[in-house]
């Protein structure tokens, strides 16, 4: 194969388009593309009409060959020959394809926007080493012709994650159908509905965007084409409206499982039906009957960006863990009703739904009657429709095909996309006796809604019935005027003569809501809106509260979710301020508000939390177990935790922790015991059963840290650097200023770049000028800092008179031209890109005052690193030096208080005492001022043991400076180079044991 790729990538040869057509059909003959199992054949010359021939044609692909493409003219003319074969046989087959252009080393990817073709993706093949697998996958994601792929996490997210060419082609062809149906009433109506539930979930968070619209509406229609998928029914022979309105679970009584949501536009308007064939035929390549159920969890992942599942703290449950909770707090099955709040793509769910099926067989419960009643037992609620679909698939695979047979009654899947945090209550939606939703606004300018008895909310799969039953009446063809009678649904659905007026009443609303165009989902939208409120009312309230809450922290929320979730914990009093403002997270509120709105007294919750959650600061109101709010005080007694922070490899990507209590009523207010159950061990990469895991994990009770721990007296004197950011407009580099110079104390300077900029500081030019040189200055950043040694300092363009910061009305700034006019177009550049919610550039310099604390700057400060998979300090003895943000810095006295620190903080006890406490992202752990929670004692130089410890660092200080580094070496290698050196110093065994000795 590998000689094929070379020719084929090696356009300096001499061949003819004959020869390199030939060498890419034997490709594709030889490639695993599933072109036998398929029946397709590779056909060369295919005849396209009019005496024009498709140079390679296969499944719903043409293939285009070229010698060379060129920019210009041959490429132009190239892409109008291809967009005529692409649009002939798209109109034959009213089927969408996709066209290739290639000349062996380029390949690009094309497909029609009305009557435009428009280039999709492109694929380079090297001429040396040619990479086939990455081509491979680039072409199999245009063809879509493998057959029977198993579903493991590599292939779906090669296959279907956002990067793929398959995901941007169907993305590309949705925006497409998309702009030019927007306008249609029908269309327009569902994302009016889609951005009104999601605004009332989300908050501020949401934003109504058409290319947000666009990409749910893709993966939802995805979702919803592989529930039919997974359960065994052959996608590929529906209609498409069949599959996105979810006909075959209909009839076969199941419910809840693919609705008729806002998504199913596509198959209402013309072109969307050969989008949705285009779909199926791609996602149908898996042979999902053999995927496990976690596999829709790495689904949602590959398709929905890392930063939207940032943007709402989205961290995902290993199904070990997720399993072992509910086998812990789920003591009960048949009789504790069982929440997830947060359910994600539904692991708890799927553990829950078992673990009860299995007690309902265990006491030989009928199966109809254990179905029924499962849906009342366990119940999922999410906040992204997507996540919320998949879950359902998920709840549908725990209950298990063999369970889903003729001899049950109809069942409704109980996932719910709503709002669990009730960011704004819903309490309109209900009065004392009924339920009910406004429909907008008839002609005459009225008000009209749709209300159904407030019982029926009691059983879902009911209600859900009702509501579907009445709407499909309703938009059957009528004779007459009036609606039709109701009498024999009525008979059917058991709806009393109570009921029945204001069930009249409505059905009359929804056949005014279809004649006039408007009747499309309102029972999607009452099930999903109204079903968290409903849950809050105390007599439905659960007995479990389980699950893995947002993880949002407070400085990525937006400016009016801050504001919100800053007074909703004020209110319960979680809110702790000052330097942890920031810190703080949702998943503290997230929880306490769960349990006050949906947890019986007395009922039980088991969350997994940030680390943060066991011994932070910021989680100190929320520990208490006390939250005071107004309208209903809730208190909560805790029963225990679990410490997560030392299993390897990391089960999130931060540290994590369980929390165990009971809503107080039968139990008195308790706050979180100082005690913790910690876990110790390493996990097999690829263990998912908590049988797997278990024999891996040591489990010991244990003091909290902070808990057991005196703070050091050093903690209140230690200080962060200053966020000088963004580099570009600060940090530089020396130009030589021509062969005539610049005259005595200026300097010509230009902005120092790194491949480290993120957009859309990295796509900016660099600012160049001449600056007085007292205002370039030495800033030392994290990269600066190795055990016991400073590495040389960069510089940065700082508007500093002496100790003053210069900027605003008033200021000598303009006393110093070079410096006023970088100044200027620094802030004129911040001004333009800058986040709307960031600071002025003076404040974001001298955020918290960072910068101006340091002045005038100590003679000496012991640094260390912020951050970093272990702890690093050294000596300043430069006062003008100013420390960046990814230092931290303390004040020393004397040289020997100095080495002390130095090698308390150097040591590996040192680092193995603070590493708990740390929280962390991927690898790189944020050290901040956690050190400091340790007992490090202040220097006393009467003490003979801290004499001892600072001559002891003055030999390792003495051994590290008589190092040679090479210069410009990564610090990070640098870092590790030194304590490799220190761990065979003399003076380390004796380090260690005194540091051991003093923290304990």
């Amino acid at each position: 194969m590998q000689p094929l790729l070379a020719r084929i990538a090696d356009r300096r040869a001499a061949r003819s388009e004959a020869t390199l057509q030939a060498d890419i059909r034997q490709l594709l003959l030889a490639g695993d593309f599933g072109l036998a199992d398929s029946h397709l054949d590779v056909d060369l010359e295919a005849p396209a009409g009019g005496g024009r021939r498709i140079d390679i044609e296969v499944g719903y692909t043409v293939i285009e060959v070229k010698r060379r493409l060129q920019n210009g003219r041959p490429l132009q003319e190239a892409e109008r020959q291809l967009s005529g074969y692409v649009r002939s046989r798209s109109q034959e087959s009213s089927q969408r394809y996709v066209g290739i252009l290639t000349d062996g080393a380029t390949w690009r990817a094309y497909q029609l926007t009305g009557d435009s073709l428009t280039l999709i993706d492109s694929h380079v093949l090297a001429a040396t080493r040619p990479d086939g697998l990455a081509l491979f996958y680039w072409l199999e994601g245009v063809l879509a012709t493998s057959q029977r792929v198993r579903p493991t996490p590599a292939e779906v997210a090669r296959r279907l994650g956002a990067a793929s060419t398959s995901h941007k082609l169907d993305r590309a062809a949705l925006a497409a159908l998309y702009e030019e149906h927007a306008q249609v009433p029908t269309v327009k109506l569902k994302r009016q509905l889609w951005a009104g539930l999601l605004d009332s979930a989300l908050g501020t968070q949401f934003v109504d965007d058409p290319d947000l619209f666009v990409e749910h509406t893709l993966l939802m229609n995805s979702a919803h084409i592989i529930a039919h998928l997974v359960v065994g029914i052959d996608a590929m022979d529906l209609q498409p409206q069949d599959l996105i309105t979810g006909q075959r679970f209909d009839q076969a009584r199941i419910l809840g499982v693919v609705e008729h949501d806002f998504f199913g536009w596509t198959t209402e308007v013309p072109g969307g039906r050969e989008f949705v064939q285009g779909l199926t035929r791609r996602l149908a390549r898996f042979d999902w009957l053999r995927a496990d159920h976690d596999i829709l969890k790495v689904l949602y992942e590959s398709m929905i960006g890392a930063e939207t599942r940032k943007r709402m703290g989205e961290y995902y449950t290993p199904d070990w863990l997720a399993e072992h909770l509910v086998d812990t707090v789920v003591t009960d099955p048949l009789r504790q009703r069982v929440l997830d709040p947060a359910c994600g793509s539904g692991t708890f769910l799927f553990h829950a739904v078992r673990r009860y099926l299995a007690a309902a067989e265990a006491a030989a419960v009928p199966l109809d009657a254990a179905l029924t009643q499962l849906t009342k037992h366990v119940v999922g609620v999410d906040l992204h429709p997507v996540a919320v679909a998949l879950a359902r698939v998920t709840y549908l695979l725990a209950i298990g095909h063999e369970r889903l047979t003729d001899q049950r009654d109809a069942i409704t899947i109980p996932v719910y996309l709503g709002d669990s945090m009730q960011w704004r209550e819903r309490r309109d939606l209900f009065s004392e006796e009924h339920v009910r939703i406004s429909a907008g606004y008839n002609a005459s300018e009225v008000e009209e809604w749709l209300r159904f008895p407030k019982e029926l909310l009691n059983e879902p799969s009911r209600f859900d019935q009702i509501v579907a039953g009445l709407a499909s009446i309703a938009a059957k063809p009528r004779e007459g005027n009036g609606p039709p009678s109701l009498n024999a649904f009525f008979h059917r659905m058991k709806i009393g003569p109570d009921d029945q007026p204001m069930i009249l009443s409505t059905f009359e609303a929804m056949c005014r809501l279809h004649d006039e165009g408007r009747d499309h989902i309102w029972s999607y939208y009452l099930r999903n809106l109204a079903r968290p409120v409903w849950l809050a009312i105390d007599d439905n309230r659960m007995d479990v509260l389980i699950g893995n809450p947002p993880w949002l922290v407070y400085r990525h929320m937006p400016s009016g979710m801050q504001a919100i979730f800053k007074q909703l914990s004020q209110d319960r009093g979680l809110w702790r301020g000052g330097q942890f403002a920031t810190q703080q997270d949702l998943s503290g509120l997230f929880v306490a508000r769960a349990i006050q709105q949906y947890l019986c007294d007395g009922g039980a919750f088991a969350f997994v939390l940030p680390n943060a959650a066991l011994d932070g600061k910021h989680y100190e109101g929320f520990r208490s177990g006390r939250y005071k709010d107004k309208v209903e005080p809730t208190e909560v007694a805790f029963s225990g935790s679990w410490d997560l922070r030392r299993l390897r490899p990391h089960p999130f990507p931060r540290g994590a922790s369980v929390v165990f209590g009971n809503k107080a009523a039968t139990y008195s207010p308790r706050s979180l015991p100082s005690i913790t159950e910690r876990w110790t061990g390493h996990l097999g990469v690829d263990a998912r059963s908590w049988k797997q895991v278990a024999p891996s994990i040591q489990r010991e009770l244990v003091p909290l840290g902070r808990a057991s721990l005196a703070e050091s007296p050093y903690k209140p004197h230690v200080h962060n650097g200053a966020t000088i950011f963004p580099r570009i407009l600060f940090f530089v580099e020396t130009d030589s200023g021509g062969r005539l110079g610049l005259g005595a104390g200026r300097r010509s300077v230009r902005s120092a770049r790194s491949n480290l900029e993120k957009a859309p500081w990295k796509d900016l030019p660099a600012l160049e000028g001449v600056v007085e040189a007292e205002f370039i200055r030495r800033v030392l950043l994290g990269e600066s800092l190795v055990p016991y040694r400073i590495l040389p300092a960069k510089e940065a363009v700082l508007p500093l008179d002496g100790d003053v910061l210069m900027a605003g009305p008033g200021s000598r700034l303009d006393y110093y031209f070079g410096l006023a006019e970088w100044w200027r177009r620094a802030e004129a550049i911040w001004e333009t890109h800058r986040n709307s919610a960031r600071l002025a550039l003076a404040e974001q310099l001298d955020f918290r005052h960072k910068l101006t604390t340091q002045l005038p700057a100590p003679p000496l400060r012991l640094v260390y690193g912020k951050s970093g998979m272990h702890v690093a300090a050294a000596i300043v003895d430069d006062p003008a030096a100013i420390i960046d943000h990814k230092l931290y810095w303390v004040p020393i006295a004397t040289r020997e208080e100095g080495l002390f620190l130095s090698a308390i903080l150097n040591s590996t006890v040192l680092t193995e005492l603070v590493r708990p406490m740390m929280s962390y992202a991927k690898d790189e752990r944020d050290i901040d001022k956690y050190v400091w929670d340790l007992p490090i004692p202040r220097y006393d130089n009467a003490n003979p043991t801290h004499r001892r410890l600072s001559e002891s660092g003055r030999e390792q200080h003495q051994t590290v400076a008589g190092l040679s580094l090479v210069e410009g070496m990564n610090f990070v290698t640098l870092r590790r180079r030194i304590r490799a050196e220190l761990t065979r110093h003399p003076a380390t065994s004796e380090i260690e044991a005194i540091v051991t000795e003093m923290l304990g």
